[in-house]
């Protein structure tokens, strides 16, 4: 018992310390005005942060939970985003509202919190309208008959015309005038603004449209004749485009340019993952004849032909038998291979059978109209790779083979005459001088 008694009136005294400690804080606060000020500042940013924070925890992830097992799980970011502005509009509120709660807090720093929380309110909700947009869009394009009627272009309208008008509030909300003053104001305004800032409104508006449509990235490759421009994409920025040519020069593009003007863009070409070849053989039209018996059988020995070669035949001989009576015995009234004719099947099978051919694009070996530079012959294929130096060791590869082995169907190559043609020809002879004197007269 008397230690008991002992500790009991140190608990009391400890008790009696920490009420005197709270009293005298409560005395000082309430005896400072900016005390009283910092203390309820303090409060109600603590209490925004709270409410922040607790509408994300029991709003966003449950939302976001319960999109991901819908037809829009793959639109999740876009709800999540739409989620995410409305429940920044919670902590506004707070801060606008309790400032003017807060004791000894000037009365001007209020207004301005006011208009500050206010702004931020209109904008938070544009941004929430524009995802709100984005989510439609999305949804729309779930549907089949979204290939052949999108509505991405309305809804880009939309989101300039959300975002124009936060602006015209927000800047009426800041100056402390109405929207309907401000607009009035700004429609005298609006030609001088057109006539300073064009260049910057038509880049403005060609940006928006580059990014919107996914027309252009860096490190894109494109081709733009009229102003010099085929290399890669460096840099975008709102005015202007830099392109990095091949031979390492730099050509700077207008954006407005990029949505005015035609480019050629070769990004697709290369996600698809392979490389056009698109180039003629130009034939000797004067050895284009019909194949004779002897060579026909001398071709047996090129095993790309065999297929080809047995269902010509098999051709042939049913229209020449079902025509024999019209044809009288006469080859020239019959059906005969020709050597261009077996040349191109030749061709089209060796792209077929060749290894760096991609099979899933278009192969055609086609004739051209014929010209004063011979009969082209063009070959239309793809390659299964989009490196330059490879396509470009696969497309000589090719015409090599095909130059070489020309000459074994009995054509050539058309080629314009050169000086060494020119030597061979025998021009003929002048005759000298003497043997040209003039017949002598009768009267002499």
């Amino acid at each position: 018992m008397p230690r008991l008694e002992r500790h009991v009136p140190a608990r009391k005294d400890a008790e009696e310390e920490t009420i005197e400690a709270i009293e005298t804080i409560q005395d000082y606060v309430s005896a400072n005005l900016w005390a009283k000020t910092l203390v309820g500042l303090a409060g109600v940013l603590l209490l925004a942060w709270m409410a922040n924070w607790l509408t994300k925890k029991l709003v966003v992830r449950p939302v976001t939970a319960l999109i991901a097992r819908t037809p829009l799980r793959n639109e999740t970011h876009d709800v999540q985003s739409l989620v995410t502005h409305l429940a920044n509009v919670v902590p506004a509120i707070i801060i606008m509202q309790g400032f003017g709660l807060i004791e000894g807090m000037p009365e001007k720093l209020v207004v301005v919190v006011a208009a500050l929380a206010n702004a931020f309110i209109i904008f938070t909700l544009a941004r929430a309208l524009c995802d709100l947009l984005e989510l439609a869009n999305d949804t729309y394009e779930l549907k089949p008959e979204a290939a052949s009627r999108p509505i991405k272009g309305y809804l880009q309208v939309g989101k300039i015309l959300i975002y124009a008008a936060a602006v015209v509030l927000i800047t009426a909300t800041l100056i402390g005038e109405s929207p309907v003053i401000l607009l009035s104001g700004l429609g005298a305004l609006a030609a001088v603004l057109m006539l300073v800032f064009r260049d910057t409104i038509l880049s403005l508006v060609a940006s928006v449209q580059l990014r919107s449509n996914d027309m252009l990235r860096v490190g894109d490759w494109i081709d733009m004749p009229q102003l010099n421009a085929d290399g890669d994409v460096i840099d975008i920025s709102l005015h202007t485009v830099k392109v990095q040519n091949f031979d390492k020069s730099v050509t700077t593009i207008p954006t407005h340019s990029l949505v005015s003007e035609a480019y050629r863009n070769w990004r697709f070409m290369r996600e698809w993952g392979g490389r056009r070849i698109k180039r003629s053989l130009y034939v000797d039209q004067t050895t284009i004849d019909f194949v004779e018996h002897e060579d026909w059988e001398r071709l047996r020995r090129f095993r790309l032909l065999q297929d080809y070669m047995a269902r010509k035949e098999a051709e042939l001989a049913e229209w020449n038998d079902a025509n024999a009576k019209a044809c009288g015995g006469e080859p020239v009234n019959k059906r005969r291979p020709t050597n261009i004719g077996t040349f191109r099947a030749y061709v089209r099978a060796y792209l077929s059978a060749h290894p760096r051919i991609a099979d899933r694009g278009t192969l055609l070996v086609r004739q051209l109209e014929p010209s004063g530079q011979g009969l082209p012959l063009e070959i239309y294929c793809f390659t299964d790779t989009v490196a330059w130096d490879e396509y470009e060791g696969i497309q000589s590869d090719i015409f090599d083979h095909l130059l070489a082995i020309m000459p074994q169907f009995g054509l050539k190559l058309f080629q314009a005459p050169t000086g060494h043609d020119l030597r061979g020809i025998e021009w003929p002879r002048a005759q000298p001088a003497a043997s040209r004197e003039p017949a002598t007269s009768a009267a002499n």
